[in-house]
């Protein structure tokens, strides 16, 4: 019996002692029992004898991820930007068939890509023009060579030309070159002399009774220039009424009919050079004589082209395609 009241008397005693010493609040009283473990990087949780554990974590691999979805809008866009390249590889196929056989000078020749007064009722007044690339390699033989419509099938060959032909007669054709950097206009009507040619520095007098589409540029020397150069016996100073009648003429102007009253040096002077093949004779051999464009005609009585829908072929003498374009 006094072994029970010693047990219970121990057991008052730590109690008492319990509450002296903090009691309920001692942060001890809430925690549970700890169990030590030494954890490695990257090894499983084990006991190890000695009041360790190793423990190893390894994340989930069956964890969900989340892809983000496309919007409609997205959707859409990716299905037009689609069409449109297959549309584009379309055409690209389309336009490479109608192309045909690419010429070797492809890229040395070329057409502007437009037609001027296509459709007209006046051929003379439809026209291309062909340029040769300034980096070409060598002059190009265009004779022989051909336009061709790709939408109605029309097709006109490149004529042979004179470069410096003669008025009044009919001039010798041959090959039709083009230096680099050189151009043709192509008309597809009549030539108004007869034959296509090289604008050289005396062509103006030939617009002065004959229409030329474009133009032809009016820089004939200037009757003053041909006056100081020609006029026999000099000096020409002495004739006031030849330099009076010859400021009075514009440049590239055929004077039809000589004045009364003026000498015959000064009538001379006016009936050989001041016209077309009179200059032509005089300044051949000059330089800077001729020009950078040829005036070719394709010899038609009506047009070539159509106003609208209309697709160009330039074709080498091989039927190869030099240049294509559409509108």
């Amino acid at each position: 019996m006094e072994d029970g009241f010693f047990i219970i008397g121990v057991f008052v005693f730590m109690f008492i002692l319990w509450l002296a010493t903090g009691g309920p609040t001692h942060p001890l009283s809430f925690a549970g029992p700890v169990l030590h473990t030494t954890i490695s990087s990257g090894g499983n949780a084990r006991y190890n004898g000695s009041g360790a554990f190793r423990v190893s974590y390894f994340p989930s691999t069956n964890k969900k991820q989340s892809t983000p979805r496309a919007s409609n809008e997205q959707i859409e866009q990716k299905i037009s930007q689609v069409s449109r390249q297959v549309h584009e590889l379309s055409n690209g196929v389309s336009n490479a068939v109608l192309f045909g056989t690419p010429s070797p000078y492809k890229g040395e020749v070329f057409l502007n890509h437009f037609v001027w007064g296509a459709g007209s009722s006046n051929p003379n007044r439809e026209y291309v023009v062909l340029h040769v690339s300034s980096d070409a390699p060598h002059s190009v033989d265009i004779s022989g060579w051909s336009l061709e419509s790709g939408t109605t099938g029309k097709k006109a060959i490149i004529p042979k030309g004179t470069e410096v032909p003669r008025s009044g007669i009919i001039n010798a054709g041959a090959p039709i070159i083009i230096s680099p950097g050189d151009k043709a206009i192509i008309s597809s009507g009549q030539s108004p002399i007869g034959a296509s040619f090289e604008e050289n520095v005396c062509t103006g007098y030939l617009a002065q009774y004959q229409s030329f589409y474009p133009q032809l540029p009016r820089i004939c020397p200037t009757p003053e220039s041909e006056l100081r150069k020609f006029y026999r016996p000099q000096p020409y100073s002495r004739d006031l009424a030849c330099i009076t009648k010859v400021q009075n003429i514009q440049r590239c102007t055929l004077v039809g009919t000589i004045p009364q009253g003026l000498t015959t040096s000064c009538s001379t002077l006016l009936t050989t050079y001041m016209n077309y093949n009179g200059c032509t004779n005089a300044h051949e051999h000059d330089m800077g004589f001729l020009g950078d464009t040829w005036r070719v005609y394709l010899g038609r009585t009506n047009n070539m082209w159509r106003a609208r829908y209309e697709t160009v072929k330039l074709l080498d003498a091989h039927g190869k395609t030099v240049d294509m374009f559409s509108y």
